[in-house]
């Protein structure tokens, strides 16, 4: 059986006093029947890491780069995450995608690295609100599972996360209908290449302006096992709510 997975962005948000709040978070889940992950600023990780030992609570990187080492400035590999502490590890997010010109094989390549080093690859999908309107949505989710994907993932080593660019920070969320049919789209895609052992192990994971008042809706849907939460992870309080809402889901 998947593990469901609430797991949250902090993305370039938070110095040393946010930890406070990972604090709040640890103490509000010292036991889960969730997986409970918290993607801080690499600045912040290993303390972070510190914090959450010992407790639900486990933190991952937001990014990696796909060789192991080497000259290449202001990049962190995956065995500096692992050395960090992190469990896991966000690759292809469409901030990556959009802001660094980051191409499927580019992701594919860091989830590649991420599982060499031990840890969970939450390779993320979603379309622009263009190809939304364009009727192009399970094309560009195909080509991005296609060729972002790795052929060695399982379901120990890796998270697909759906994202809708459009939905992202906007406010706005994709009908329960809409998101029931990328995911289970998602879902017959790994069936085909994986096989249905495989495919039926991988979590699904939801993002796009998940909040406490719409978690419980979306937590709902079918082959939707937890979330990939930006601005409502920064704050324990919320993110509690969204958690509570996936061990109840």
């Amino acid at each position: 059986m998947r593990r469901k997975l609430a797991a949250g962005n902090w993305k370039m948000n938070g110095t040393s006093a946010a930890l406070s709040e990972l604090e709040a978070l640890a103490r509000n889940f010292p036991s889960s029947d969730i997986d409970i992950l918290i993607c801080p600023p690499a600045t912040l990780l290993h303390r972070a890491a510190g914090i959450v030992r010992e407790t639900s609570v486990s933190v991952g990187g937001q990014d990696c780069h796909a060789a192991a080492s080497g000259a290449h400035t202001g990049d962190i590999s995956a065995d500096m995450l692992v050395d960090a502490g992190a469990s896991a590890v966000i690759v292809g997010h469409s901030e990556r995608r959009e802001d660094h010109g980051e191409q499927n094989e580019t992701v594919r390549a860091k989830a590649s690295a991420a599982m060499g080093a031990g840890i969970k690859a939450i390779v993320c999908v979603g379309e622009s609100l263009e190809q939304r309107e364009t009727s192009k949505t399970l094309d560009v989710i195909a080509d991005q599972i296609e060729g972002s994907i790795p052929d060695q993932s399982t379901g120990d080593n890796l998270v697909v996360a759906y994202e809708p660019i459009w939905a992202i920070g906007t406010g706005k969320v994709p009908s329960l209908s809409d998101i029931q049919e990328v995911h289970d789209f998602i879902r017959t895609l790994l069936d085909q290449r994986f096989g249905k052992e495989t495919a039926e192990s991988v979590p699904l994971l939801y993002g796009g302006s998940v909040k406490p008042d719409n978690a419980s809706d979306i937590f709902g849907v079918p082959n939707v096992d937890g979330a990939l939460v930006g601005g409502a992870s920064l704050k324990a309080s919320d993110f509690s709510d969204i958690v509570k809402a996936l061990e109840a889901a």
